[in-house]
Parts: C-alpha cells; structure tokens; sequence
C-alpha cells in the first residue's frame, strides 16, 4: 500500500471517530437550552382556542373523613357541674369545641356565640332544654382526653407509626391519582375537608360557625365519558357527574358558612398547574412593556372632564401603588364587611394636608380580605388627593367613595388596556417588580447563606407589607425566642473559652515554638472561626424571626411573586434552592426551575 493510501485510510479513520463526539457535542448544545425552555414550548404548541383542558380523565372521586366515633364511656360532658349524656352529633360536636380549648379563639365572644348558637340548632330537644348557657358547660374531660390521645400517638413505636404510615400510603396510592390524558397525576387535596369549627382570619363575623361534614350528595363528580365513574360510597349517591373538560377540577361542592365552592384540584406540581402557573406569571410580564403608557393615561383622567373617568383613574392608582385587590360585589350581611378599592366608602379614609413631615396623606383603614385589617398612611400625588376631596364632598360616612364605579366597569376597563389584564396582574406585577428590585438593593455577594436568606427574606417582607400580608404573632413565639436567645448565649461563652484557649495556645507557642503547638494554634484558629459562624448564623435567625413575627412570608411566595426570581437569584449567588422553597414548592415550581438562568429578569 502507498504512503498516499495509508494517509488518506488513517484521515478517514480519524474523521470516523471524531464523528461520534461531534454528534454528541451537538446534541449537548442543542439539549440544555430545549431543557431549560421545554415546558415553555411544549405548552405554547399544545395549546388550544376551544377551551379543552384534557381529553380523558378517570378518577376515584374523594375520601372522605372517617365517621364520628364516640368517646370512651369514662369521658365525661359537665353542665352546671354534673355529668350528662350527650347524643352522638350533639358530643361530636362539643369535641369540636372542647379540642380548641387552649387556643385563643375559644376566648373570643364572637367565637363563642356562633358556636353555641350552631351547636344547639344540633341538639335534641331535651339536650336543648338542659343545655341554655356555655358558661355552664365543663368541656375539661374531654379535652384532656384528646391531649392525652395525641400524646400517646407522638409516643407510638415505630412499628406502630409504621402500619400507619402504610395505611396513609394505600389512602394515597387508592385516591391521590389519576389518569389525565394517559398520563399518571397527582391529586392535590383528595381529601374532603373534616367537619369542625370555622375560623377565619382577622376578627371574621363568622368564626366559631360549625362546618357540617361532606357528605357524598353535597359532591359534584367530574371526568370524561369514556372513563370509569367513581362509585361513590355504598348507600350514597353522588349530586351530580359532569363531563366538562374545559374546566380542571375533578370533584367540588359548596361548603356550607360562606356558600363558597370547594374544589378537588391537580397536584401544583402536574402539568396543568404549572402551565396555569407560567401563563399567569407571563402575563404580569408583559404588563411590563405598557405599564408605562397606562400609567400615563390613569394620571391624564385625573383632569377628565368626566367623574366616571376620574374616579376610575384614581382607583387604578390605588390598585397600581398599593397593590389594593378591586373589590368584589356581595349580597349584604352574607359576609363580613370586607371592601376592596371599588367598595371603599367615605368612612375608609382620612385626608390630611399635612401628617408626620409628609404632604397630600390618604390614611386607609378598613377590612380588607379574609377580615384582615388593612391600616396604611401613604402620601399621593397632589391631583390625586384633590380628587379625593371631590369625591367626598357632601357625602356620609357609609356613602361609596367611588359612586360611579364598580369592580365590572373597572375591569372591562383594564381588559382593553391590556388582553387578560386584571387588578390581580397589576398585584402580581408590583409584587414580583418588587421583589427583583429589592433582591439587587439588598444581597451582599460577600455575604454567608445565612447572610443572604436574610436579605432574601427582607425582600420578601418588603412584598408581604404591600400586599397586607399580615398574620398574628404564634403563641409560641416568646418560647421559640427564648430558646434560641439560650442557644445564642450558650454559644457565646463557648466563644469566650475557645477565644481564651486560643491566646494560651499562641502564648506557649512563644515559648515551644514546634510542631506539635504550632498545630495546636492552628485547630483552634479553626474552632474559633466556626464559633463565630455559628454566633453570626444564630444571630440572624434571631433577627429573622422577629422580624417577621407579624408577616406572612408564604402567600406571596406561593401567589405573587415569579418563582423565577428567586430561583435565578439563588442560582447567582451560590444558594441552595432548598433554602427558599421546600420539596412541596420545588415540585409545584418544577417548570421554573428547569427553565430558568441566573440572568432571568422578570
């Protein structure tokens, strides 16, 4: 064979097996940016304009709560200081009481009377007869009853926590699924909520209320046609079975204090949700690109000739600047009297020309959603306050500060400004704005993780605080508190001593100076500087904690803010993913963590 041959024999040799490792350089470059837009593109290509969420779904309908069963004849009801027999939806019921004994709520007048007052429309006859005044009834017995059972169930062998950890599973694997389209889902909740007491947020009118038990003809069933219907339980019947694949619940039905509908969802982490998820995130996006403009436009209908235009201009300021829901219209003394910015009435607010340094301050307080006081002080633009005065103007108290507005017009309003645009959009967009821009004002590069989930949390706070995200202190907060003081003390005079043991280790090195203390210095050099790592991280638990004792940080997370934001951050600057959302969150967030890049920008 010629030199020619063997040359142009070993050029393609050397081509053949580069060809292998080109493919799979290719397929490399092409696969991560597929992965981390795939969800993106795969929803965008599926998607239809009839409505259709899925083709098939097959399910086994709800699980419903075990039945009542009657306490242990040794566990007695007191009234007026003797025993009495109760009947069996009568007792369940005072279990339902006596098992919120020790919290607050119990002592809340308002709790206690819707309590009563349900509870006795519950009894017999002669239970109704006997039993005319709470203060007369001792739910004591019972109540250390259920103390004592759950004690006794932290306290159960592993064994035992075992066989019921199996049972939870075989509940799980029986109800928690189902086929959506051919594909295996989780359920979210499949469990119909147990029977008890309403509680409510804030001083809710309705607390204390009884929340009856779910029964099978109270649930509203829905699959396809061609799927298995759930059997619902034997001697039951179901409402109703639809087949309405345009909707993505699978069971629902109307709980029974506010007459508002309960839903069996997907899991947050199947593929619907988090489609749901990315297009309502994606849609605060693109408010983004026009905010400017209807900015703009609300601030020229401050001077509109007509008060329909100014009131909603002034409206739309609220709803942009404190992230304010709109307000819906509700039947009187159905619900508490909660407003929204379209309901607000003369009553809400104070003017003040002048307050604290600042001028033009609009002073809101009324109760907003779920009973939550909303108190706020916050100065507007001078044409803003103007208009308010206007709009006050020979007007009582419980007269509407927006008469000429209503959550319907504002909201045919914002649909031509922007497609798909809702006063909740406007809330997402300033939540998540907010966040982002915090999250750059506020991280240190050279900060610990500790140091960082601390900013992170502040800029959390800063987004909880506009949207009146409130929650009241825990009752175990003073004890948490002190603990962890004890912890941060306890730390500091290990400090102490390692910092004292490490001056005697550098003063007998003066004096050695081998091996031997030359390494001696080094360990505690070392023991010292994880000492401090440790103080600085109790440290800023214990500012973290206070901090945000009043605030609830999970609402926005969950609803508001663009889990985007977080994950690019996190990714940036070195943080563990997990430190910001747990397992739950990480797989309802599943589609923002594949996709997104430290450089996303909301």
């Amino acid at each position: 064979m010629t030199p020619f041959l063997v040359f142009v024999l070993c050029f393609f040799l050397f081509f053949a097996c580069l060809l292998p490792v080109v493919k799979f350089c290719y397929s490399f470059f092409l696969l991560v940016p597929f992965s981390r837009r795939r969800w993106g593109v795969l929803w965008e290509e599926e998607k239809t304009n009839d409505g259709v969420k899925w083709k098939q779904l097959e399910h086994k309908g709800p699980y419903f709560v075990p039945l009542y069963e009657p306490l242990p004849d040794d566990v007695q009801f007191y009234y007026d200081g003797k025993p009495l027999k109760l009947s069996l939806a009568t007792e369940e019921i005072a279990t339902f009481y006596a098992k919120m004994l020790d919290h607050e709520y119990t002592t809340k007048e308002i709790f206690q009377n819707n309590f009563f007052n349900d509870w006795r429309k519950e009894m017999t006859p002669q239970e109704q007869e006997i039993i005319k005044q709470l203060d007369k009834c001792d739910f004591k017995e019972i109540h250390k009853y259920f103390v004592d059972k759950n004690e006794a169930r932290k306290a159960l062998s592993k064994e035992e926590k075992q066989k019921l950890k199996e049972e939870a599973d075989r509940i799980q694997e029986e109800y928690g699924y189902c086929i959506l389209d051919g594909h295996r889902e989780k359920i979210g909740n499949f469990k119909t909520e147990p029977p008890g007491l309403f509680r409510g947020r804030g001083d809710h009118p309705k607390m204390g209320m009884l929340k009856k038990r779910i029964m099978p003809e109270d649930v509203i069933i829905n699959c396809s046609k061609d799927s298995k219907i759930p059997e619902p339980p034997v001697g039951h019947k179901w409402k109703e079975v639809r087949f309405d694949n345009t909707v993505t619940w699978l069971a629902s039905w109307t709980e029974n204090i506010q007459n508002s509908l309960k839903y069996i969802m997907l899991n947050p982490s199947s593929k619907l949700k988090g489609e749901k998820d990315w297009q309502k995130f994606e849609v605060a996006r693109r408010l983004k690109d026009v905010v400017h403009r209807i900015r703009a436009q609300y601030q020229a209908d401050w001077k509109s000739k007509e008060m329909k235009k100014r009131q909603r201009a002034v409206a739309l300021y609220f709803i942009d600047k404190l992230a304010l829901r709109a307000g819906n219209e509700k039947e009187e003394g159905e619900t508490a009297d909660t407003v929204g910015c379209c309901s607000l009435r003369v009553e809400h607010i104070k003017l003040h020309s002048k307050l604290d340094g600042q001028e033009h301050v609009v002073e809101f307080d009324f109760l907003g959603k779920d009973s939550i006081r909303y108190y706020n002080k916050v100065s507007v633009e001078k044409p803003v306050f103007k208009n308010l005065q206007l709009f006050m103007k020979n007007k009582d108290p419980g007269d509407d500060l927006f008469d000429r507005l209503s959550t319907v017009i504002l909201n045919k309003h914002l649909q031509k400004l922007m497609n798909g645009l809702t006063a909740k959009v406007f809330r997402t967009y300033n939540a998540s704005i907010t966040l982002q821009e915090q999250l750059k004002a506020l991280t240190n590069p050279e900060d610990s993780v500790a140091g960082k989930l601390l900013s992170y949390n502040r800029a959390n706070r800063a987004v909880a605080i506009l949207c009146n995200h409130q929650r009241s202190t825990p009752k175990t907060f003073e004890k948490s508190m002190q603990n962890l003081q004890t912890k941060i003390d306890a730390k500091k005079e290990k400090l102490e001593k390692a910092q004292q043991e490490l001056e005697e280790a550098e003063d007998e090195l003066k004096y050695k100076k081998d091996a031997k203390a030359e390494a001696n210095v080094q360990k505690k050099k070392k023991l010292l500087e994880r000492l401090k790592e440790q103080l600085a991280k109790l440290n800023v638990q214990a500012t973290d904690k206070e901090e945000n004792k009043q605030i609830a940080l999970g609402t926005s997370k969950l609803n508001y803010l663009d889990p985007r934001i977080s994950i690019a951050w996190c990714k940036k600057f070195g943080v563990p993913i997990e430190k910001i959302f747990n397992k739950t969150q990480r797989e309802k967030f599943a589609w923002a963590i594949d996709m997104t890049d430290e450089d996303f920008e909301f």
